[in-house]
């Protein structure tokens, strides 16, 4: 379908396609088995200026929106998403900055980041505190012009690659998530450490590990906002970057119809490729209609977002959750269309299947997604007179 894209917009999703076709694809495989962090394929994006699509000009990016950044994400996530979110996980630790960093934070921290030159990673999860985000165990105490940070964040997507961490620590426990702040981590900093790469069933290629804080000492200066403000400084980011998470969806259900539909075309069976079997052709017309419309929404989605100011907490969840939950199905039917083969790691949708999993859990569970959506609802709807019909 035609989405009206920009000349730019339309630049930019060829240019990652690019890259993706001929500098991922010869290598997905071999990153996958051998669990390596893809830094050249880094290197490449951030030389074609694709780190700083959504940031400010000002600050050495293109002054682009989510959309233009989604567009990105998406192309790469064809081909995989190992790599697209070793990508898109620097702009979830950036955003924090972006959103909500004084000048001089984001002057220091930004530029780096928009040329490729520094990742950036999110710190929120816990062993403890995955979705309750108020259970977060991790403390920030003030020491005269210092904070010093203990406790351990689970899970990091770039953990240990990036050189700028966003953390969400306690400074006051007594008050709940709204005793949560967010504080800028560097890479190096005394009693930052690392622990071991976690081993996955998916995205392998990319780098997840804990982030380990013992008596950790930052700058006071690296506060982000003010103390307390933890807890929206996650929740705004979230709105921005899960949109990031729908664009992997959308990516990786396309990739697993462009190898299912060829697959299908040329295996024989009964004296003719499986393509003409009706069966098949429900399949891969479901999975078609499906993606496209994660898609539209997807597109749509972004622009809302890009262009409203208020709260978009329930338009930023609807999205990643319909495009991941399709992603899951189309990634499945795409093996059950190739059989056997399907099953094999000889060929991607094995992969492209085992990597869906995970766009369902993380930056937010679906099924938090739809909390999230649900409470939004049920505050559009409160104080409407009673006997109004709704829809």
């Amino acid at each position: 379908m035609d989405y009206f894209l920009s000349e730019e917009q339309l630049m930019i999703k060829e240019l990652a396609a690019q890259i993706a076709r001929e500098k991922v694809l010869p290598v997905r495989a071999e990153l996958d088995e051998k669990e390596e962090f893809p830094w050249e394929i880094m290197r490449v994006l951030g030389e074609a200026d694709m780190f700083g699509l959504y940031i400010p000009e000002e600050y050495g990016g293109l002054g682009g929106g989510i959309l233009e950044n989604c567009l990105a994400i998406e192309e790469l996530s064809r081909v995989c998403i190992a790599v697209s979110v070793s990508f898109a996980a620097s702009g979830l630790g950036a955003y924090p900055i972006l959103l909500y960093g004084n000048a001089e934070q984001k002057q220091k921290y930004l530029p780096p980041v928009a040329g490729g030159k520094s990742l950036a990673a999110f710190g929120l999860t816990e062993p403890n505190a995955g979705s309750d985000a108020g259970g977060i165990q991790t403390t920030a105490v003030k020491d005269g012009d210092s904070y010093i940070l203990n406790g351990t964040k689970q899970w990091i997507t770039n953990g240990g690659e990036a050189e700028i961490y966003s953390i969400i620590a306690m400074t006051d426990r007594s008050r709940g998530a709204r005793g949560a702040s967010a504080f800028i981590v560097e890479k190096g900093a005394p009693g930052f450490n690392f622990g071991k790469k976690e081993k996955k069933m998916g995205i392998r290629a990319s780098a997840t590990r804990e982030l380990i804080f013992e008596d950790c000492r930052i700058p006071a200066a690296n506060l982000l906002a003010r103390e307390g403000m933890g807890f929206i400084v996650t929740m705004k980011t979230l709105d921005k970057s899960r949109p990031g998470i729908a664009a992997q969806g959308v990516g990786l259900s396309q990739g697993a119809i462009d190898e299912a539909a060829t697959y299908a075309k040329s295996r024989v069976q009964f004296g003719k490729p499986i393509a003409a079997q009706q069966a098949i052709q429900h399949m891969l017309a479901d999975m078609t209609t499906q993606t496209e419309a994660a898609r539209a929404l997807l597109y749509a989605g972004c622009k809302f977002l890009d262009s409203n100011p208020k709260s978009i907490s329930k338009e930023a969840a609807m999205v990643k959750l319909f495009a991941t939950d399709t992603a899951m199905k189309v990634t499945t039917d795409a093996v059950q269309i190739m059989g056997g083969y399907g099953y094999m790691r000889e060929y991607p949708v094995e992969k492209m299947m085992r990597d869906a999993k995970i766009l369902q859990i993380y930056e937010g569970t679906n099924q938090i997604q739809r909390n999230v959506i649900g409470l939004e609802l049920i505050k559009e709807y409160t104080g409407k007179k009673e006997g109004v019909a709704v829809g």
